[in-house]
């Protein structure tokens, strides 16, 4: 698993505030809003690591090598609603990390 992360999702408690200050504060570009679950002590750490990758093969591969590692797997790699395909895995901070491949796009920000 290489170093580099594709994206990052935030845990927020405003989220217009938030996308106003990367928006306008920063210049940042927002791709996707996603709204879920509360990081009011329900376990989720406030923060989840997105890593694309170019095959679902490899979805799978950087499932088992994390799950090797002493990572818990969430959510086993499975078919996506919106037509990707992933899984997620908790490190053992309880950081979550999303593996996602996806068909779509050419421009997509593959990590490796």
């Amino acid at each position: 698993m290489n170093s580099q992360v594709s994206s990052i999702l935030l845990g927020v408690d405003d989220m217009d505030r938030s996308k106003r200050f990367y928006t306008e504060g920063l210049g940042w570009k927002v791709q996707n809003d996603m709204v879920g679950v509360s990081p009011d002590g329900s376990g989720f750490s406030g923060v989840v690591f997105n890593y694309v990758v170019r095959s679902e093969d490899r979805v799978d591969e950087v499932l088992d090598e994390a799950k090797k590692a002493g990572g818990k797997i969430l959510k086993p790699a499975a078919k996506l609603q919106w037509g990707g395909y992933g899984g997620s895995f908790a490190d053992p901070d309880g950081y979550i990390w999303n593996i996602g491949y996806s068909a779509e796009g050419k421009d997509q920000p593959y990590a490796e």
